[in-house]
């Protein structure tokens, strides 16, 4: 057995470069993906059948300003930007809203966390009882690691 040391050609010990893409495990990790989503696809649909109506909201032309209220520590509330008596909120946002229906507007309530509870439920009855019943509770997001 002999190896040619010198010279061209394509001998025993030549290597030569191969340019051709091998898709064969691009098609394996692509045909296991299609059976993953194939077998999950089912499992997150909700297999309780229900005939949904059709929900077609009209197109707003301007969305309403929020309206906030905030309650702070020391039991001073404020509409918007401006301190107002707890007992007058009701009142107040009648005059702020004009001729538009209370009960179509969303109050969002502000209160920092050692607000009292009375002064709390002193807003909300104030509200209620001027004919604002949707209101929400603002809260601090946090992040959740």
């Amino acid at each position: 057995m002999a190896a040619k040391l010198s010279g061209g050609g394509g001998g025993k010990y030549t290597v030569e470069q191969n340019s051709d893409i091998n898709v064969t495990p691009f098609v394996d990790i692509m045909l296991v993906l299609l059976i993953i989503f194939m077998v999950a696809a089912p499992l997150a649909a909700p297999s309780v059948e229900v005939t949904l109506p059709r929900a077609v909201a009209p197109l707003a032309s301007n969305p309403p300003v929020p309206i906030y209220i905030s309650i702070q520590r020391n039991g001073q509330a404020y509409l918007g930007d401006f301190p107002v008596a707890l007992n007058e909120i009701g009142p107040e946002l009648q005059g702020q809203i004009g001729r538009r229906n209370p009960a179509d507007e969303r109050i969002f309530i502000r209160a920092d966390k050692t607000t009292r509870y009375g002064d709390f439920m002193q807003v909300m009855n104030s509200l209620q009882d001027n004919g604002f019943y949707s209101v929400a509770l603002v809260g601090e997001d946090t992040d959740r690691q």
